[in-house]
């Protein structure tokens, strides 16, 4: 069992919204579900190119109380910083939920 004291950052879990473009395609945007507190700890960093776009990828371990229902394609937020959900697991038969997930990082930021 984790120290509560210990889920001490804040996070915004945002779903998926997806709506029509008026061309028969859809835009897909983000709103707020759900605030959850959470322990993050920081795993190895990788360099890479995205879509011409240089920058580091952060993995992070991010630790939730149980009882929150996720998908990959939710995400979490911490103002300017968007983790994106990888895989999950549940510890503590249930208690807990441990997330994978990664922080996109460009040079300038």
């Amino acid at each position: 069992m984790i120290d509560p004291g210990k889920l001490n950052t804040r996070l915004t879990l945002e779903t998926p919204v997806e709506s029509g473009d008026g061309q028969g395609g859809v835009v897909r945007s983000f709103a707020p579900q759900n605030v959850v507190w959470a322990q993050l700890a920081p795993r190895a960093a990788r360099e890479g190119v995205t879509a011409d776009a240089d920058g580091a990828v952060l993995r992070i371990t991010i630790t939730l109380r149980g009882g929150v229902a996720l998908t990959r394609a939710h995400r979490l937020v911490d103002g300017a910083k968007i983790y994106r959900i990888i895989a999950w697991r549940e510890r503590d038969h249930g208690a807990l939920i441990e997330i994978d997930a990664e922080l996109h990082q460009s040079p300038s930021s």
